[in-house]
Formats: structure tokens, C-alpha cells, sequence
């Protein structure tokens, strides 16, 4: 097996009569679970040239075009407990990206930014130098930079007609995916703990789908964190999260993270799952955007997507009113209520289904509820006071306690 950047990408653009002309590493991956670089690739036939053109967007080459790619590898650090769940997290991360990549995104149409995939080793079966490769997760996808130069670095916030594209591609991408979600939730996968038992149990090796609860912060997967949390008499959130309710025997944040587990409703699509301007590019005036990093693509309720970008790259003065220091309880002012309507709207431009702003509203409500929940027990970031002051608001609304409590009595 060769973990070599440039071996591995030369063996896979082999399989598409692709010569590898440079490979430059850009990054190495969290926790040194593999690296990402950049490579550019040589067209041997016109029919090669062809093919990576129209995935390039591009005007057709010929034999010696060249062509900017991304490798994605994933070469993990071994790990000797095979019940480290964060371990098998990442691992089932990266096969998830892989299958989303290959399967799909070409589903998609092209109207979505988002990059291409030429070839992974998900399906070289018994291809040419495939022997190598053995043990070692491989993706090679569209360079997204020439279209969108605006790298997506660590930067405070998004300006307003960044936030605004992100928003339209967060909608496109959500009623898009709607019209591809099966019939069952069968084949998705599961908890990273619960997917180990079962593939041990019927010798599955690989991903078969995308994850059934799309993110990486839902309680299911957060239950130490939640227990800590619930433990931490110095934080208000502890009771108001992780009390059991009036209503039943479970807190708040356990009716929050049933509410929004998948269970095949008309609103549910695929999201992202880790929305931030870490993991997007823009174009060079920010009209347009394109995401990457899809880790932790799944099922879910598009609101959750929202809940992380309004909190950790959405400026504060495009949520509220004016910039004076907020009060403990804050309602939804104009400003966040107007990027909701944007949302909501083009979604519905877009084909989706109906979406009411009531409905919309409460769902917008109980993600920034569950979002908190996880930031309270891992660390709070982003616009911190925002988010808190809102989550007190929503949490002393009868109104909304009624209606999380009446949403989830079937399921109870």
C-alpha cells in the first residue's frame, strides 16, 4: 500500500488516460487522518480532454490540455481501540464524503455549485495499480478556485453579499436534494457506535449511503458532552437544557434532538452539516458560492444548517436591530428574520414544498435551541451572546414548549 500523494494520484488519473503533470500539498487533515492537495493533470487523448472539460466547465481540450484538480486522501493514524467512537466518526466521515461525491452529486445538476468527482477508489474495483492502493480512501474532484478564487479561510464573518449567496445555495441545495431522498430511511448510515455493531454483525465493509442524521453535533453522538453538561451546576444551561420538562420525563434538549431526528417528513432534505465560511469559496465579488468539505452530509432539516452559519459566520448587525449591547432575552429581530424569509422563499422558488412561515419559524427555533445545546457543553463561538439571548427567548415561549411538546407525543 502507498500513501504518496503523487503515486496515488498518478495511478488513479491513469484509469482516465490522465498523465499527472504536479502535486502540491495544500493541507494535512485534522488529527493527521490524510491530506488534501492540489494536482494538475495532463490529458493523453481528445477523448480524455473531453470528459474533464465538460466536469471543468470549461471549453473542450484536446490531447495535452491541462486540468486543476484536488486530491482528497485518507490515510489514517492507526488506532488500536476499535470502540473509539471519535475515530470511527472521522472514518465514516470520509466514506460518506466519498459516496456523496460519486453518487451524488451528479444528481445534482450543475446549477449547484459544487465540485465534480473524476475518480475515486471507492470503485476502482480491479483497475491498473488498484493493488496499491489497498487500504486507502482516495477522491479526485474539480478544482473549485478558478471559478471561485475567494479562498474560504478562518475570517470573523461573511460580508452581506456573501451571507446572501450562501443562503441561495443553502436553499438550492436543500430543494434539490429533496427530489432524490428514497422512498425508507434503509441503507443510510448509522451512529458511528451503532454502524460498527452492525457491520460487524453482517460483515458490511463499506458506506452505503450518506449519514441517516446528517452533522456531527446531534445528541445521539454527544451523549458524554450532554452528560457533562447536565452535571455543571456552574452553567445556566444545565437547567434549562437538561432538567427533565414538566411535560415528560425527558429535558429539553432530549425533545429537541427527537424532533429533529430524520423520520421522513415532508421538510427534511439533505444538508451539509458543518456550514461555516471555513468551508466554502466564493466568487471574486461574493454573488456566488460553492461549499466543500462534506464530512457530514445527510438527513436532516435545513434550519440546522442555518443555526451554525448564523452563529459562526453571519455578522452580528445583519441579526439584530442596532449594535448595543443585547439583552438577556432577545426575540427575532428584523435583520434575522429577513435572511429567514430569503431562505424560505427561494426554497420555494426552487420547486420545494410548501413551507409555512409558522412551521418554518418553529423549526428555525428548535435547531438554534439544539445548536446551543451543543455549544454549552463543548465550547461556546461565534456571535455567543446572540445565540444565548435567543435560545432564552425561545425556551420561556409557552407557546413553542407546547408545540415541541405536542410535535413529539407520537413518538414518545
Amino acid at each position: 500500500m502507498t500513501s504518496d500523494p503523487s503515486r496515488v494520484a498518478s495511478i488513479m488519473l491513469s484509469w482516465h488516460s490522465l498523465d499527472l503533470v504536479s502535486c502540491t500539498n495544500l493541507q494535512t487533515l485534522w488529527a493527521g487522518y490524510g491530506k488534501i492537495c492540489a494536482i494538475t493533470a495532463r490529458a493523453t487523448t481528445d477523448q480524455a480532454a473531453k470528459h474533464l472539460s465538460k466536469l471543468c466547465g470549461v471549453e473542450p481540450g484536446s490531447a495535452g490540455s491541462t486540468y486543476p484538480l484536488i486530491l482528497k486522501l485518507i490515510s489514517p493514524p492507526r488506532k488500536s481501540g476499535a470502540k473509539d467512537e471519535g475515530h470511527l466518526r472521522k472514518m465514516l466521515s470520509y466514506e460518506v464524503e466519498q459516496y456523496f461525491y460519486s453518487e451524488v452529486v451528479p444528481q445534482l445538476g450543475s446549477d449547484i455549485s459544487i465540485a465534480k468527482c473524476l475518480s475515486s477508489t471507492r470503485d476502482m474495483s480491479d483497475a491498473e495499480g488498484s493493488s496499491e492502493l489497498r487500504g486507502l480512501m482516495a477522491t479526485i474532484m474539480v478544482d473549485l478556485r478558478p471559478e471561485f478564487p475567494v479562498a474560504g479561510e478562518k475570517r470573523g464573518a461573511l460580508n452581506r453579499t456573501q451571507v446572501h449567496a450562501a443562503l441561495d445555495w443553502l436553499a438550492g441545495f436543500h430543494s434539490r436534494s429533496r427530489e432524490l431522498l428514497p422512498a425508507t430511511l434503509d441503507g443510510y448510515v448509522l451512529p458511528p457506535l451503532e454502524e460498527s455493531s452492525r457491520r460487524q454483525s453482517s460483515s458490511q465493509s463499506v458506506a452505503s449511503g450518506l449519514w441517516l442524521n446528517g452533522g456531527y453535533t446531534y445528541l445521539a453522538t454527544r451523549r458524554k458532552e450532554y452528560a457533562s453538561l447536565a452535571q455543571d451546576t456552574d452553567s445556566e444551561w444545565s437547567d434549562l437544557l437538561c432538567r427533565a420538562s414538566d411535560e415528560c420525563s425527558l429535558s429539553v434538549a432530549e425533545m429537541v434532538a427527537l424532533f429533529l431526528t430524520p423520520s421522513g417528513r415532508a421538510a427534511e432534505s439533505y444538508i451539509h452539516g458543518d456550514v461555516k465560511s471555513e468551508n466554502l469559496f466564493t466568487t471574486t465579488n461574493g454573488d456566488k458560492v460553492a461549499f466543500f468539505d462534506f464530512q457530514y452530509v445527510g438527513l436532516g432539516l435545513g434550519v440546522c444548517d442555518l443555526a451554525k452559519l448564523f452563529t459562526c459566520s453571519v455578522p452580528l448587525h445583519m441579526l439584530v436591530d442596532d449594535n448595543e449591547s443585547l439583552p438577556e432575552q432577545l426575540s427575532m429581530c428584523e435583520g434575522e428574520r429577513g435572511l429567514l424569509e430569503r431562505y424560505r422563499t427561494t426554497t420555494q422558488d426552487e420547486g420545494s414544498h410548501i413551507y409555512d412561515w409558522l412551521t418554518f419559524r418553529r423549526h428555525w427555533e428548535t435547531a438554534l435551541v439544539d445548536w446551543c445545546r451543543f455549544q454549552a457543553s463543548w465550547g461556546f463561538w461565534g456571535n455567543t451572546e446572540w445565540l444565548e439571548a435567543r435560545v432564552r427567548s425561545i425556551l420561556n415561549d409557552q407557546e413553542w414548549r407546547d408545540w415541541l411538546y405536542q410535535s413529539i407525543h407520537g413518538r414518545l
